[in-house]
């Protein structure tokens, strides 16, 4: 009887076992959650209303969708609109927008909707950050419920891709001025909560057009500090930083085969931006002086430990039409001393350098302030946080010299804007952008863009400093993450966990 009892205590605990086992298996083969480490909280949702990267970088493809996406390689893809034909002359684009998507809310999305959205983008009272892109926009009409008929102004061989952007992302009247704090679009997911300073969490937006997305929860964790992140890491409390603030951290990850290191490229160009309207920066010589004054490659090394990729002009090096004129203004302090005496400035001067809140910015002001002490210059180096940087930098203009990455896509066109915050203000570039607009032909285009990039680094702008590196670092199980940021974004829409 004892024997007996025995034989059915180790039956049961086994098959206990094998239960708890295969419990645990498919416990981990279903999760469908993933927190996600970001450096920067957005200062609020709406894509189409702010300049801050950290906006796209949750919204872009996963709440918010328009005509067009961008891929991870920089393709154009289809979005919303499912198709699309372009008369002969360039000038007018007819849609066909994808039946039966609905808003978050439950509100139908059709062409009425995009007219209103581009509508917004380019009108007068229009707050889009990107609002040039929309300028060569003629008219948009719904020529019936899933038509729409944009005519242009001129022909603009960007267009598509301007539509892929995340400030044309679609909206709808009924929900427009409150999508920053409640965001309403089109995607696969939708906002459950944003607890301010921690955390924004989206979930699976089940009645989503398109090809649902495989996990039902997303967590965007602000962890601001780089030792935060890496403990947040190591302890699993957070699955993933898409892009990595502690270069320098990198090795401990390598190493750990729980983990996930994938270098890619992105579209940051990361300048030292100098504010051409006033003095002494409105004189080309000192703007040439700054860039042979600053040990380029020693930023790289310094500041972002060896990931980066030296630049001579606002373009991205993996770019087929790239022109390399990285090594035009190598770092010579004899030749910059040369320029400043020439500009009656051999005394040297004194400016302000306004640092936002990110790493590469604050770790490569104090290399670059070292860098121009030698030559006479005397930076104040002062520390803003974003809200400050794009109230007072950005907006109001009001500064010397600022270090940011510009992560915008393809975003030379910026130059030719007079209100821009560098206040570069040329005839001879803003003519080049302009027949680039009109061109589709991609060998000329390319010829265009070259003397674009070779303008800009002629004036020295701006100084362009380095590539900006993406840093990722995951959970070894996560895939579908973007190795490469050819847009602003963190696109869940194909992320799963691998068994």
């Amino acid at each position: 009887m004892m024997k007996s009892a025995r034989k059915w205590a180790v039956a049961f605990s086994m098959a206990a076992t094998l239960v708890t086992a295969g419990s645990t298996s498919a416990a981990w083969a279903a999760r469908t959650d993933i927190v996600l480490g970001v450096r920067l909280e957005p200062p609020h949702l709406d894509p189409t209303a702010g300049a801050a990267a950290a906006i796209d970088e949750i919204t872009y493809a996963n709440i918010f969708e328009g005509l067009t996406r961008i891929d991870e390689h920089g393709a154009i893809k289809p979005a919303l609109a499912e198709s699309w034909t372009i008369s002969a002359d360039g000038l007018t684009y007819d849609f066909k927008l994808h039946e039966g998507v609905k808003f978050h809310d439950g509100t139908d999305f059709d062409a009425e909707d995009v007219v209103f959205s581009l509508d917004r983008a380019r009108g007068e009272d229009s707050v889009n950050a990107q609002k040039a892109l929309f300028e060569p926009i003629d008219s948009v009409v719904a020529k019936d419920k899933y038509t729409v008929e944009m005519t242009l102004k001129r022909p603009t061989g960007a267009m598509l891709f301007n539509l892929g952007w995340g400030d044309a992302a679609m909206v709808a009247p009924e929900s427009a001025e409150t999508n920053k704090t409640n965001p309403v679009g089109t995607g696969p997911f939708k906002l459950e909560k944003w607890v301010k300073g921690d955390s924004i969490t989206l979930i699976r937006n089940d009645a989503y057009w398109g090809q649902p997305a495989k996990l039902e929860k997303a967590t965007f964790k602000i962890v601001a500090d780089a030792a935060a992140s890496l403990a947040a890491l190591m302890a699993g409390d957070v699955d993933a930083f898409p892009i990595f603030p502690a270069p320098e951290m990198l090795p401990q990850f390598e190493n750990d085969p729980r983990f996930k290191v994938v270098i890619g490229t992105t579209e940051g160009e990361t300048i030292l931006a100098t504010n051409n309207g006033v003095k002494p920066f409105d004189d080309v010589r000192v703007r040439k002086a700054l860039a042979y004054a600053i040990n380029r490659q020693s930023l790289i090394d310094g500041a972002m430990f060896g990931y980066g990729t030296l630049i001579g002009s606002h373009f991205a090096p993996h770019n087929p039409a790239y022109l390399d004129l990285s090594h035009v203004y190598d770092y010579n302090p004899e030749k910059a001393k040369e320029l400043l005496k020439e500009a009656g400035l051999e005394d040297g001067f004194k400016a302000r350098l306004f640092l936002p809140p990110t790493d590469y910015a604050r770790r490569s002001g104090l290399i670059i302030a070292s860098d121009l002490k030698k030559v006479g210059i005397e930076l104040e180096l002062i520390n803003v946080e974003w809200a400050q940087w794009l109230s007072n930098v950005f907006k109001g203009k009001d500064y010397d010299l600022t270090i940011i990455s510009h992560t915008e896509p393809l975003d030379i066109g910026i130059y030719a804007r007079d209100d821009y915050y560098f206040n570069y203000k040329n005839e001879e570039f803003k003519a080049i952008i302009a027949k680039l607009n009109a061109t589709a032909d991609e060998a000329e285009r390319t010829e265009l863009l070259h003397q674009a990039q070779k303008k800009l680094n002629d004036d020295a702008v701006n100084g362009f400093l380095f590539q900006l590196a993406k840093t990722g670092v995951w959970n070894a199980k996560i895939k579908g993450l973007w190795a490469n940021a050819p847009i602003q974004a963190n696109d869940l829409t194909a992320v799963e966990w691998m068994d």
